[in-house]
This record gives structure tokens, C-alpha cells and sequence, in this order.
């Protein structure tokens, strides 16, 4: 029986314990001994690495968050620290690896892939859904879920209050979360990194729109604006006359209850992940890009711009 182990790297999403779990149970069905690595990378390095049972995995799918944790590793960017983990991985017999992740998560394990000829299998797994080659991030649906329940809940005391509320997203310097928020929350302004904006374009609209009768605003604005929340929040006060707040979601956004599509996705992206291992398909991420999955070489993923879909952004025109 051939050995492969699982590690998670970077930000935490909700839908990393289900396919943790799910690592576990299909490494076993195909005759695998699936070993988790703790603490991301720094695991890695510091040889935190145990043999998985299905008694680990049990009541973990409905948890957020991973409960073999993850860590941001500055040591792992230095190459006597790849050789230290690769070393690990040679001592324990583990020629396998699976990596859920994100784009900085990727760059790192290329580097390695490319020192060490390690067969391995990524998995995009963060909510700012910023990777190129997949049009989805396991742990996104739960992130917008969370985000949907928070605007819904603000709108009420918007309003009740008369104000116009500012809720900020996460994302870095992509506006997945926010952009797709907007759409499906009917907010009246939407801000996303992607597109070149000019507040003064509004005022006339937002005004007319008080005029007639319009009691509240709802803004949604990604983290990777060129202006502070409190910055648009301050021209809704002062340019176009209605009290105004900001809502700052934060790692809310990470945590919680795993949706049931990431569930499901997570399922999916750990078969793939193993199969692709199994198939000799090595340096490759499991891709999911016009529903169905398919495999893109790291090569092709890493260092290169991530583009939001067009018709999306078309419609907030």
C-alpha cells in the first residue's frame, strides 16, 4: 500500500473538514494510507505529520475551519526548509501529496514540485475564488451564504433607521464575494477592484432616488478598493445626505457551518485529487471551469492574473 498525506495552507475555508474526511475514506477504498500533515507547511518542516483513521474524520463535515489547521510558512519560502520537509516525506514513505490551498499556497508548492519531483495534486480551496483555471474555490458558497445572511439581517435596521450601510467583503484584490453579493442582494452601489469607478457618477441618481422616496442604501465593497469603507460611508453622509455606518465582515466570511455545495464540491475535488494521483497525472490542480472538473498544470496556474467572468461584470453596467 502506497502512502499519501493531506495538508492545508493559507486561509481556512469552510469545506476543508469535509474533504478531509473524505480524503481519509476514498484513500482507504483504494487501497492508500492516507497521512495528515499538521499546521500547513510549517507542519511540514517540523515533521507534524500523522497517520489518518476514519476515527480522526468522525462528526467533522459540518465544522469550518480544518482540524489538521493551517499556517502561512515564511521558512518554506527557503529552500534548506523544502529539503527538511521533502526529507519528512522520504523518511515516512510518502510519495503522495494532496495541498488545499490558494494562490501563495501554489507558488510555494511549485517551487517544491519543481526542486523535488514530488507527485502531488492541488486543490483550490479559498473563498476570495482568485485562481486561475477554476471558476470555483471550495469554501466560496459557504463564504457567500454567511454574507447573504449578514446583508439580509443589516437591511432590516437600515431600513428602520433611514441610513445607508457600507458592508465590506473579503477577497484581497479580487472582488468575487462582493460582486456576486451585490447581484444577488439587489444593493444600489457594488465596488470591486476590477472596475474603474468615480462616486460622482451616483450622486445625481442617489439624490433623485432620496427625493422620491428612497429610505436606505445598501453599498457592498470588496477590501481591495482604492477607498476605505469609512471613506464611502463619509460620502454618503456628506454628498448625498443620509446617515450612514459600516459594516466590516471580516474572518466571519471564513468560518461557519460548511454549505451543502461544499460539501459536495469538497467530495468531488478529493476524488479527483486522488484518481488524478493514481493516474500518474502529477503537478496538476483539480479545475472546475464550466461545471464540470477537468486538471490544469500548476505551471499554468501560478504567477499568472486571475480575470473575473464577463458577462458577471456586465451586469452591473
Amino acid at each position: 500500500m502506497d502512502n499519501i498525506a493531506i495538508l492545508c495552507s493559507g486561509g481556512d475555508v469552510s469545506g476543508m473538514n469535509p474533504a478531509l474526511k473524505h480524503f481519509v475514506e476514498y484513500s482507504l477504498k483504494k487501497d492508500l494510507i492516507p497521512y495528515f500533515i499538521y499546521d500547513g507547511y510549517e507542519g511540514l518542516i517540523n515533521n507534524d505529520i500523522k497517520k489518518a483513521t476514519y476515527k480522526d474524520v468522525a462528526g467533522i463535515i459540518n465544522r469550518g475551519g480544518t482540524i489538521i489547521r493551517s499556517a502561512r510558512s515564511k521558512r518554506f519560502m527557503h529552500k534548506k526548509y523544502r529539503d527538511i520537509a521533502k526529507k519528512n516525506l522520504d523518511t515516512l514513505n510518502i510519495d503522495k501529496l494532496i495541498v488545499l490551498g490558494g494562490d501563495g499556497s501554489f507558488t510555494g508548492l511549485h517551487i517544491f514540485f519543481k526542486e523535488t519531483g514530488i507527485k502531488f495534486c492541488a486543490i483550490p480551496a479559498t473563498i476570495d475564488n482568485d485562481i486561475t483555471g477554476t471558476d470555483y474555490c471550495l469554501g466560496v458558497d459557504s463564504a457567500l451564504n454567511i454574507i447573504k445572511s449578514s446583508i439580509d439581517s443589516i437591511r432590516d435596521t437600515a431600513s428602520s433607521f433611514r441610513r445607508a450601510f457600507v458592508i465590506e467583503t473579503m477577497g484581497r484584490d479580487c472582488g468575487y464575494l462582493a460582486l456576486v453579493s451585490a447581484l444577488t442582494s439587489g444593493a444600489e452601489l457594488c465596488l470591486i477592484p476590477e472596475i474603474k469607478y468615480n462616486l460622482k457618477y451616483y450622486e445625481k441618481d442617489f439624490t433623485e432616488q432620496i427625493k422620491n422616496g428612497r429610505k436606505y442604501f445598501i453599498a457592498i465593497v470588496s477590501e481591495g478598493i482604492k477607498q476605505s469603507s469609512l471613506e464611502i460611508a463619509n460620502w454618503f453622509e456628506e454628498t448625498i445626505g443620509i446617515e450612514s455606518r459600516v459594516s466590516v465582515l471580516g474572518h466571519i466570511q471564513r468560518g461557519g457551518n460548511p454549505s451543502i455545495y461544499d460539501r459536495l464540491m469538497a467530495y468531488k475535488f478529493v476524488n479527483y485529487a486522488i484518481d488524478a494521483l493514481l493516474d500518474k497525472k502529477e503537478g496538476c490542480m483539480v479545475s472546475y471551469c464550466k461545471s464540470k472538473f477537468c486538471y490544469k498544470s500548476l505551471n499554468d496556474v501560478v504567477n499568472t492574473i486571475h480575470h473575473l467572468d464577463k458577462e458577471l461584470l456586465s451586469f452591473l453596467d
